[in-house]
């Protein structure tokens, strides 16, 4: 049997080809990369610049197409919309009726727990160096919380603990947020599997982690992508990758990565 896993920085539905944003365009890409367990990030829910949409709860329609309802889930990292001096502040915690922005876990699987971590943003504003390609300089911007949110979910083969994050745009600062994931995931079950855009480049996030990388491709920016800004790592996972590569998902500026697993049965687990 066949487990797949998906990432993807979804840009909100942001579609870089028209510049238009469009909740369920965006929704019906996510689906189209048949996954049984997606971690979105760039999330918008009820915010105004996306048509007031729960942008996590289309997901999960799109992927389950009509079939069984998958579990979802949205985890708030600010209220408001970003950038908007008006609206924009850190999400002391999830709030079901609040226009919030932030990341999702959505699955076809039963999920037995959910577990949710909240990273405080810095104190100082943090330098960000521009890609290649574009003037060579560096910006001082203010820094936002981060969230990452844990589903325990019930495969065929037994229980799985999936992560998905969306770490600081800053890579010190990323690094030390993915310090703090590891540690904070200490306690959930195994195996595991963290999933998100990371900003942090290439190997820097298996090394930083110490866990092992199921996909090396990459993905930022898309559609002609220079580095690998988005990861799938995963901690005491035996089963065996049988494809591993990098996706369009509509117009995002990011490229989804996807993971097939083969998926063997309890008894096969367990005795073989």
């Amino acid at each position: 049997m066949r487990l797949r896993l998906a990432t993807v920085n979804a840009a909100s539905g942001r579609d870089l080809r028209d510049g238009k944003l469009s909740s369920d365009r965006m929704a019906a890409a996510v689906a189209g990369l048949g996954a049984d367990v997606v971690a979105v990030q760039e999330v918008d829910h009820l915010l105004p610049r996306s048509g007031g949409t729960d942008q996590a709860a289309l997901v999960a329609a799109a992927c389950a197409a009509g079939g069984p309802a998958w579990q979802h889930r949205f985890a708030a990292a600010v209220h408001g919309t970003p950038g908007s001096r008006d609206t924009f502040r850190t999400a002391e915690r999830t709030l079901a009726t609040e226009p919030s922005y932030g990341i999702a876990l959505a699955t076809r699987f039963p999920v037995l727990q959910w577990h949710e971590l909240r990273m405080a943003p810095a104190r100082a504003q943090l330098p960000v160096v521009l890609p290649a390609g574009a003037p060579q300089r560096v910006l001082w911007v203010p820094d936002e919380q981060r969230v990452a949110l844990a589903a325990v979910v019930q495969t065929p083969a037994g229980a799985l603990t999936v992560i998905s994050t969306h770490l600081s745009f800053s890579p010190a600062r990323a690094v030390v947020q993915l310090r703090q994931l590891k540690a904070w995931s200490q306690s959930l079950p195994r195996p595991l599997v963290l999933m998100g855009d990371l900003n942090l480049p290439g190997p820097l996030a298996p090394r930083t982690s110490g866990w092992t990388s199921l996909v090396r491709a990459k993905t930022f920016p898309s559609p002609a992508p220079r580095v690998q800004l988005d990861h799938v790592l995963a901690d005491a996972l035996h089963w065996q990758v049988t494809d591993a590569r990098s996706e369009r998902v509509g117009g995002s500026d990011h490229r989804a990565l996807v993971v097939d697993l083969a998926l063997p049965l309890v008894g096969e687990a367990v005795t073989g």
